[in-house]
């Protein structure tokens, strides 16, 4: 078969590239592909990446309407954390929730956004799903990126039972995959499943999801921090003291306050992003099941290093389904050099 066409205005044939080029490959195809790859290749895994993409493709189409839809603003309830829910929070929470019910694939959830596990009814499915549904959307308001950011576990309950707090408190090594969408000026979505880390962007006149970075890698430098030095008089001195080192070497500052977003453009173009305890949240702000260790997974197989209180965060032992921690996640020279801050500041502390 010709891979030529001709112009009726020349007798010289068009390449069919010319006239219609490959749109590329989309996320099934691409899921398709790697399965292999999955520890447990039965599709089942396949199909609830597909479930959690499908959601994301809703909270897209809301958060492009939120302001003509008049679901922007506070929901005038607080959720599990104390925070005030915005109604877009509450929005992905159910859109995710619904998605993941109708899949059959997760047999339980654990949101931000509720204290406890959610049964899905599916209870002989063989994973459960760990799900911040929209990190940073009090940011919609002013148009910022927000997030959604999930945790996969392959259940060690027996199939047919309900899903414990066993399933979700396995640890971060335990995951089977993670990533996160970014709700920007495109969408993408960015997940690993162990072997690496893909990114995919959202066409949303075709409503698929393409592969646009096949094999993302984190910059071993970088000269970027992103961090809330508003909160600085309250960080640990060994925290001020690198920060101070970057200044003086002229790093630039860039904080969005959306953890999502400050993560996606470190892990592209190099770079740190660090959540200190503070005074007011003394074992740190971010949640380590749903934030802390699906980020720190996809950025280790990305060749970068992510760090809480101790030593590595995927090291740290669960212990509550709400359980914040400390974290410092980026460019491997750059969470090294934080390190040794640490580690020169502790023979004074303890002198």
């Amino acid at each position: 078969m010709s891979n030529t066409t001709t112009n009726p205005n020349s007798q010289n044939p068009l390449p069919e590239t010319s006239i219609a080029s490959p749109v590329g490959t989309t996320l099934e195809r691409y899921i398709m592909q790697k399965q292999s790859e999955f520890a447990f290749a039965t599709g089942e895994l396949s199909q609830l990446l597909r479930d959690i993409a499908l959601a994301g493709k809703i909270i897209n189409r809301e958060v492009n309407r939120a302001g003509l839809a008049g679901i922007t603003g506070a929901y005038g309830q607080q959720n599990v954390q104390g925070e005030e829910q915005q109604q877009l929070d509450v929005v992905a929470n159910i859109r995710f929730i619904r998605a993941l019910r109708n899949g059959g694939q997760a047999c339980a959830v654990l949101s931000e956004e509720e204290d406890d596990i959610i049964h899905t009814g599916n209870d002989h499915g063989r994973y459960v799903v760990a799900i911040d549904p929209l990190d940073g959307s009090s940011n919609i308001n002013v148009n910022v990126s927000i997030g959604t950011i999930f945790a996969i576990y392959r259940r060690v309950t027996p199939v047919g039972s309900k899903a414990t707090r066993a399933d979700f408190l396995q640890g971060g090594r335990q995951q089977v995959a993670a990533g996160y969408i970014l709700y920007g000026s495109s969408t993408m979505l960015v997940y690993t499943t162990g072997h690496g880390v893909a990114g995919f962007t959202y066409e949303p006149s075709l409503g698929e999801f393409f592969l646009s970075h096949p094999s993302i890698t984190i910059p071993t430098e970088g000269k970027t921090f992103s961090c809330n030095e508003g909160n600085w008089f309250d960080y640990p001195e060994c925290v001020r003291t690198y920060l101070t080192d970057c200044k003086r070497q002229r790093f630039a500052g860039r904080y969005v306050g959306s953890l999502v977003a400050d993560y996606h453009r470190n892990l592209f173009t190099g770079g740190i992003y660090l959540y200190p305890p503070t005074a007011k949240n003394t074992s740190g702000k971010l949640r380590l099941l749903y934030e802390c260790y699906p980020l720190a997974f996809l950025i280790e197989q990305a060749g970068g290093q992510a760090y809480g209180e101790h030593g590595p965060v995927l090291d740290v032992t669960p212990i509550d389904f709400h359980q914040r921690s400390p974290l410092y996640i980026g460019s491997p020279a750059m969470v090294t050099a934080y390190q040794d801050c640490v580690s020169a500041a502790e023979p004074a502390a303890t002198a």
